[in-house]
């Protein structure tokens, strides 16, 4: 019974920090699983590959203040017949034949003013890149919170499972000598009954919790990318938070990447009033347009014109649709303002409840921890009192179930407790590998804006498709 106690033990402590032996020296660890997680999750990926496709809203917004060339020619036959009267009765002149017109133009627009459209166009497009970047971040630390978790699903889930095979062997052995001592008639067959009931429900909670641990692989497979093998323990990163809720409270409301996006986004809405306002202003353009042209008719052969012209557009009146985009432009930026402040206040109750739950977390620890000691004494007590005639097989099961119970108690408020530390750092926007120092190449989206910020022409993207 002893040996068997020992494995119990050390299966309800395999997450603790404490736990680290010889056979975990090559055993995965969990900020490992969180590299890889965000190096390879296709979610993440997929977000990264919007981002950039984000960043090409800047130079599309740009190309209002280059130049517009555009290159004209043509080429054909042309067949004329005429008939021209000379006047004052001295006949008429016929004059037919055929001829290939050609020509080639080349013409330069350039926009000198357009009521700063296209410069707030260009701010909202760099407010839409901040906002994605925001975007990416929120996905960054949901997908490492996800990693976190079910890394600690698992071990929670094979720490579970350990603790139920170890109570159905002890279990087993308890049967066997319930069985022996009805054999000599020490115990009832009401004892052996019991302790059948007792064996077949241990049973079925080994099979639950297999199946749980099966169903946690799959998704851990999902979520970081490989089976898990021999995972080490995982550990709290209080180190990285806040000391105090007030303090949490007030970075998550500064850093919460929530908060940030739509903080963007009221810019983006109060830009886009600015360029629908600019449709009521005036604009001015200036084109410039050369063209050489032959045989355009029989009797000129070749023929060269160059021209420049400022053109001035004032809109009087359109039919209204600007006056009602305008109008709708600001009622989606006080609709936007609304949403920072709903997602400031929401922001504000996911920091309060995770540091709840971490408060609660630390103190679920020491009670179970306290609860598996407890339970630990009794059932000796009560296996000794059994002996003795002073307890029945029903105490010593209900004893061993408690036990059970316990340590699955405290495998749950272990992981409740490292998850929980994890939750607070998403809440208040630190779950990122600079924070952590995760050995891993951190994505720095600001490489490809950069890239195509200034680019004036070309197909290919800078990876090279």
């Amino acid at each position: 019974m002893r040996g068997v106690k020992v494995v119990t033990g050390a299966a309800a402590a395999v997450l603790l920090m404490g736990y680290l032996g010889p056979t975990l020296a090559l055993a995965d660890t969990i900020e490992a699983a969180l590299v890889r997680s965000y190096q390879n999750n296709p979610q993440l990926n997929s977000q990264r590959a919007q981002v950039r496709a984000t960043d090409e809203n800047v130079p599309q917004a740009l190309s209002g203040y280059r130049p517009r060339v555009a290159l004209t020619a043509s080429a054909g036959y042309q067949y004329t017949d005429t008939l021209t009267n000379l006047g004052g009765g001295t006949g008429a002149f016929i004059n037919n034949g055929t001829n290939a017109p050609r020509s080639v133009g080349l013409t330069v627009t350039q926009t000198v003013f357009n009521g700063q459209q296209t410069a707030n166009r260009t701010r909202a497009a760099e407010s839409q890149v901040s906002g994605a970047r925001e975007g990416l971040r929120v996905l960054e630390q949901s997908v490492l919170l996800s990693a976190a978790t079910i890394y600690m699903d698992y071990l929670r889930d094979s720490a579970i499972v350990e603790v139920q095979r170890s109570n159905v062997r002890v279990l087993e052995q308890t049967l066997k000598q319930t069985r022996d001592r009805f054999n000599v008639g020490e115990v009832t067959r009401t004892d052996v009954a019991q302790s059948e009931a007792q064996l077949a429900a241990g049973k079925t909670q080994l099979l639950t919790a297999e199946a749980n641990l099966t169903t946690t692989r799959a998704n851990f497979r999902r979520i970081i990318g490989n089976e898990p093998g021999q995972l080490a323990p995982g550990s709290p990163v209080d180190r990285y938070s806040p000391g105090t809720l007030p303090a949490a409270v007030d970075l998550g409301l500064i850093q919460n990447p929530n908060v940030t996006a739509a903080m963007f986004g009221i810019d983006v809405t109060f830009l886009q009033v600015k360029v629908n306002e600019g449709a009521l202003l005036p604009s001015v353009t200036l084109q410039a347009s050369v063209q050489q042209s032959y045989e355009q008719t029989l009797t000129v052969f070749r023929s060269f014109g160059a021209s420049a012209v400022a053109q001035l557009s004032v809109p009087i009146y359109q039919g209204g649709a600007e006056y009602s985009l305008i109008r709708q432009s600001k009622e989606s930026l006080a609709q936007q303002r609304l949403v920072l402040e709903q997602v400031r206040d929401q922001t504000r109750a996911n920091v309060v409840t995770a540091w709840g739950q971490l408060v609660a977390g630390k103190a679920q620890v020491a009670s179970a921890q306290a609860q598996v000691s407890a339970s630990e004494i009794a059932l000796n007590g009560v296996r000794e009192e059994a002996k003795a005639g002073q307890r029945t097989t029903l105490d010593v099961l209900n004893a061993q179930q408690a036990l059970v119970n316990a340590r699955v108690a405290l495998v749950t408020a272990q992981h409740d407790r490292v998850v929980a530390s994890y939750a607070v750092l998403n809440a208040v926007g630190r779950l990122s590998p600079q924070v952590m120092n995760l050995a891993t190449n951190v994505y720095d989206p600001s490489v490809h804006y950069k890239q195509v910020r200034d680019s004036w022409y070309g197909v290919r993207t800078p990876d090279g498709r």
